[in-house]
């Protein structure tokens, strides 16, 4: 077992110097990678993880401390906590607090908690009072793209006044770039950098998608990258993350796996990363294997038990046969 654990791991560092490195990106700090830089780095993850389970922020470490891994998020988000209760305090002090602006770049493949993240951002903005309603407006290609020339702007419009006073969220960003300078997707991005002017402050703009294609995407627009001072990367999982998130799902869903099962399901994670090295999609697609193993269970027990009810154990044990590959 050991041998095989051992093999596993070679397996998933091999396949992690296949992916190109990436680099976190937080404006709101500096990022220098210094002695310096990651002392400052270190001082403020101390400073988050000290702070008084009381107050404010206490109700946000709750939520954070409900995603596994995600440590530079976390960072992030406590430093725009920190950011917003400052510039409260100056404000009371008679003291300048001049507007920020929290647009943001969310890199990263599908599954690794890009839209749990905007949606607790929303209801932090509300909070601490930046936002008015703190509302989430969750919107793709096929919302922001008309048919023929006006119509694009007209709805991309409508979106921008739905979400004033929260948060617009558009996934896979850089697909309104794909197809040209003819493409209406152009006419959405330019509708959108002139309302982050005309409704500065208003609303928060986060724009996500994978790493490489919305950094593709930054360059269609040469006024993009200055717009959204804050870019956060979003690492895939470790196995051992996506393990843990396994179990956080099979509890909340009155299961248990049996240590053959999580054996043979921490195997599949080393397969799939290894073979799905840029587009794996973490914690999607442990969510998928999961409810295909529910199904496989209730198959296999109406096979079991045809004409009587399983015992509890048996009606929430996952066994190594219900984990298969999607």
């Amino acid at each position: 077992m050991n041998a095989k654990a051992s093999t596993s791991d070679v397996r998933e560092a091999s396949a992690a110097q296949k992916r190109p490195s990436r680099q976190i990106n937080v404006i709101l700090r500096n990022s220098e990678h210094d002695a310096a830089g990651h002392a400052h780095a270190a001082e403020i993850a101390g400073n988050a993880k000290s702070l008084p389970h009381q107050g404010p922020w206490a109700e946000w470490q709750k939520e954070l401390d409900r995603m596994i891994g995600l440590d530079n998020v976390k960072e992030l988000v406590y430093e725009i906590y920190a950011l917003l209760q400052i510039m409260q305090y100056r404000q009371e002090a008679n003291l300048q607090a001049h507007a920020h602006v929290y647009h943001m770049i969310f890199k990263g493949n599908p599954g690794t908690g890009k839209t749990t993240v905007a949606r607790l951002l929303a209801k932090l903005f509300q909070s601490m009072g930046l936002l008015a309603k703190g509302h989430f407006v969750e919107v793709e290609r096929a919302d922001l793209v008309g048919e023929y020339i006006g119509h694009t702007a007209q709805k991309t419009r409508e979106l921008v006044k739905k979400s004033l006073g929260g948060v617009l969220f558009v996934d896979e960003a850089y697909s309104l770039a794909r197809g040209g300078e003819k493409d209406f997707g152009k006419e959405a991005i330019d509708t959108l950098v002139k309302a982050m002017e005309d409704y500065k402050n208003q609303f928060v703009l986060i724009l996500a998608g994978y790493t490489l294609e919305i950094e593709a995407f930054l360059l269609t627009n040469p006024g993009l990258p200055s717009r959204f001072p804050i870019q956060m990367e979003f690492p895939d999982y470790t196995v051992d993350q996506l393990v843990q998130i396994a179990e956080g799902m099979t509890k909340e869903r009155e299961y248990t796996m049996l240590p053959q099962t999580l054996f043979k399901l921490r195997q599949l994670l080393v397969q799939e990363k290894t073979e799905s090295v840029y587009d794996f999609s973490n914690a999607r697609y442990v969510r998928n294997v999961l409810e295909r193993a529910i199904r496989y269970q209730a198959v296999r027990l109406l096979s079991h038990y045809p004409a009587s009810s399983p015992g509890r154990s048996e009606l929430m044990a996952l066994r190594p046969e219900d984990i298969r590959s999607l």
